[in-house]
């Protein structure tokens, strides 16, 4: 099964060429062959993002990210549809870490944002974050990468769930919108705590209606309480904006912010410095998500994991003794390789 190749492969050749064309078809193809866990593809996604990487980084990625019941969906149909009209192109990916508990459908297919993805110059995918989170920087990315490639300017990357989801999407974006909403109750402190000091910009959602005036009091709240937190390295001072995505009300105005931010950044030099930084970090996860899959994969260490698992719970092995031990026989089998 290692050296399985799926008879409905491409070239490596036909994928780069369909993705520079910008066929939809294609595109989505050259990402499953990215999340792929066969070891044949695993070889084509690698040549795939090698050629097309000079062609990639050409968008702003923007991280969206929001309380439970904030209206995302909503929000982020209603702002790609704004874009569009504004002659970009726009890339939707998601992540949801919780769905490999149930390995479902992360976007519901594409029935959130029904009117967006049946739009030419929008391309909405799920995207797998692996086994463990970490596999959300390299898989997550390496899309991000392909859909740049095939003509997307801008890049919105939302994370489903709540949790370190936020922490991955701020280290592989340009630009962090936080949605909330007015009177969310004491309840939600720890989610903003964990996430407010990432934030270019909050935007209070669902501000409409009987709704206006508590949102424009959570609005000087928030750009209060942002106040608290030290000035960012990008020299940008987070904003606080309300909208309305079902009255596609101040949508525009977080726009208008973004490509404020933009500008700032690309002059004072900060903008190439993240995205360089980002690169580093990158290769340093792809190495630990390599090491992960090398050491785990191993037969060996599976068998002797198990017996030392049984170990650990009739106390007759400490688990920091144990992992000692372990860690010592993976470092001896480069030492002395199995013979073939």
């Amino acid at each position: 099964m290692k050296n399985y190749k799926p008879k409905d492969r491409l070239s490596a050749k036909e994928y780069i060429d369909g993705i520079l064309n910008g066929d939809r078809v294609i595109l989505s193809r050259g990402i499953t062959i990215v999340e792929s866990k066969l070891e044949s593809d695993k070889i084509l996604a690698k040549e795939i993002i090698q050629e097309i990487l000079p062609f990639s980084g050409k968008s702003i990625r923007i991280g969206i990210t929001g309380v439970p019941g904030v209206g995302k969906s909503t929000f982020i149909e209603a702002f790609g549809k704004h874009l569009i009209t504004k002659g970009h192109k726009v890339g939707i990916l998601s992540i949801d870490p919780s769905s490999q508990r149930s390995k479902g459908s992360i976007l519901g297919d594409k029935t959130r944002m029904e009117e967006l993805a049946n739009l030419e110059d929008a391309y909405i995918r799920p995207s797998a974050t692996g086994d463990t989170l970490g596999g959300v920087t390299n898989k997550t990315g390496e899309t991000m990468l392909l859909c740049e490639a095939a003509g997307y300017d801008v890049i919105l990357i939302e994370t489903v769930g709540v949790g370190q989801s936020e922490t991955a999407v701020h280290g592989m974006t340009d630009f962090f919108l936080l949605l909330m909403l007015s009177g969310a109750g004491d309840e939600l402190q720890g989610i903003k705590k964990g996430i407010m000091e990432m934030a270019d910009m909050v935007v209070i959602n669902k501000a409409d209606g009987d709704n206006i005036k508590k949102s424009e009091m959570a609005r000087r709240q928030y750009q209060n309480a942002l106040h608290i937190f030290p000035q960012s390295d990008s020299g940008w001072s987070p904003v606080v904006t309300t909208a309305s995505a079902i009255k596609n009300i101040g949508i525009d105005t977080v726009w208008n912010e973004i490509e404020k931010y933009k500008t700032l950044v690309e002059k004072n030099g900060y903008f190439n410095k993240n995205r360089n930084n980002q690169q580093i970090k990158w290769m340093y996860n792809n190495i630990n998500e390599e090491l992960k899959q090398l050491f785990y994969g191993s037969k060996n260490i599976a068998k002797h994991l198990s017996n030392l698992e049984q170990e650990i719970v009739t106390s007759k092995i400490s688990p920091v003794k144990a992992a000692q031990l372990i860690i010592e026989e993976f470092k001896q089998s480069f030492k002395n390789p199995a013979p073939n």
